[in-house]
């Protein structure tokens, strides 16, 4: 009697629920690597609109024009996306120096869980708002 070759059915049972209980795993593992990379998108997204912001302050220093104190928002565009931002300036210990703080999320109502936050401290001498 010749043997025969192949699997028996009880090791293709059990190598269909092998893979019936790992593809599951691995697709949850899957989408959480796509949540993650959109969420580091985001993020990195809103570094820029920061750093810009940042930007654009130390230029209009530069140019003469006065520092503001206090708070400032408004909305920006980058990337086919409006950005949600609001900068804070406050006074520090030394003289003329201020902290400003610029907190940038994708949507108005994520001012208190913003996607990035960046500090910077300004050198100012020319402050408007100084005796409000």
């Amino acid at each position: 009697m010749k043997s025969s070759r192949g699997f028996t059915l009880v090791e293709v049972m059990v190598a269909l629920m092998v893979i019936a209980i790992a593809l599951p795993a691995m697709l949850k593992a899957l989408y959480q690597q796509v949540d993650a990379t959109g969420y580091l998108r985001d993020k990195s997204m809103a570094q820029w609109v920061a750093t810009n912001k940042l930007t654009e302050v130390r230029l209009q220093l530069n140019r003469g024009a006065p520092f503001f104190r206090g708070e400032r928002s408004g909305t920006e565009e980058m990337a086919d996306n409006e950005w949600f931002y609001w900068m804070d300036s406050q006074p520090t210990e030394v003289p003329d120096f201020f902290r400003l703080e610029i907190a940038v999320a994708t949507e108005e109502d994520l001012r208190d869980s913003p996607h990035f936050t960046l500090v910077a401290f300004i050198y100012a001498t020319n402050v408007a708002g100084v005796g409000q």
